[in-house]
């Protein structure tokens, strides 16, 4: 791999683990580096880091506070 491909790597300890956990990026950045971006893409995917990722999580957060809270008003009344 190259070296200013893999230093690059280095700083960002998501990509880090997930060529760990995703050797067949190693061996495709190896052959071609110009795949970094969409490398990391495939790592924000993996880990749920995109926005809509992010978006799905506060709707689930704020569906369960509103099911939370009529299931408290249920209990005072």
């Amino acid at each position: 791999m190259r070296k200013e491909v893999s230093q690059y790597i280095r700083t960002k300890k998501m990509l880090q683990s997930f060529i760990r956990e995703e050797p067949r990026w190693y061996r495709l950045l190896s052959r071609y580096p110009h795949q970094l971006p969409s490398f990391e893409i495939a790592a924000l995917h993996y880990y749920g880091q995109t926005i809509p990722h992010k978006v799905e999580r506060i709707a689930n957060s704020l569906q369960m506070a509103s099911l939370m809270l009529h299931l408290f008003q249920a209990v005072r009344d």
